[in-house]
């Protein structure tokens, strides 16, 4: 099924960890409606924007997946409104600068290049939060960026 022009629900639902444990990780429609808003507000745009195919490292999470990876439990992504996007810097200002979101995280990598974004996109009131991901004392915090 496609959720937009470039991108599959099978890439947004794919999860080694789903497959090992043997958890269902299959979007309720509710989920179903807003992967297709994050995909055609955001996904789309940057698509074309970069030109090139953009690889999803992690969408939709089910709550059971998103507990066994030990996920927030607040995650936008068991919402179906989030998508962490292998993308490089010129992608990350594109979002921050052309696209409506909610959430935008230079997530770790260096002060160059992130190692992924992570994006999210709420139907009813978009933030524009951006924040940077680090470790402090061996944990993850998120600083405004």
């Amino acid at each position: 099924m496609k959720l937009s022009k470039h991108l599959t629900l099978a890439e947004v639902i794919k999860s080694q960890t789903a497959i090992q444990k043997g958890i269902d990780n299959t979007p309720t429609y509710e989920h179903l409606e807003n992967l297709k808003l994050i995909a055609n507000r955001v996904f789309e745009p940057l698509r074309a924007f970069l030109n090139k195919p953009i690889r999803v490292n992690s969408g939709y999470r089910s709550e059971a997946l998103n507990k066994a990876i030990g996920g927030s439990k607040t995650s936008q992504h068991c919402k179906g409104e989030a998508l962490d996007l292998d993308i490089n810097k010129e992608g990350f200002y594109y979002i921050k600068d052309n696209l409506e979101f909610d959430q935008l995280i230079w997530e770790f990598g260096n002060d160059s290049e992130p190692s992924w974004i992570h994006v999210s996109y709420n139907r009813f009131k978009n933030r524009k939060q951006v924040l940077k991901a680090v470790k402090i004392n061996g944990k993850t915090k998120y600083v405004n960026y």
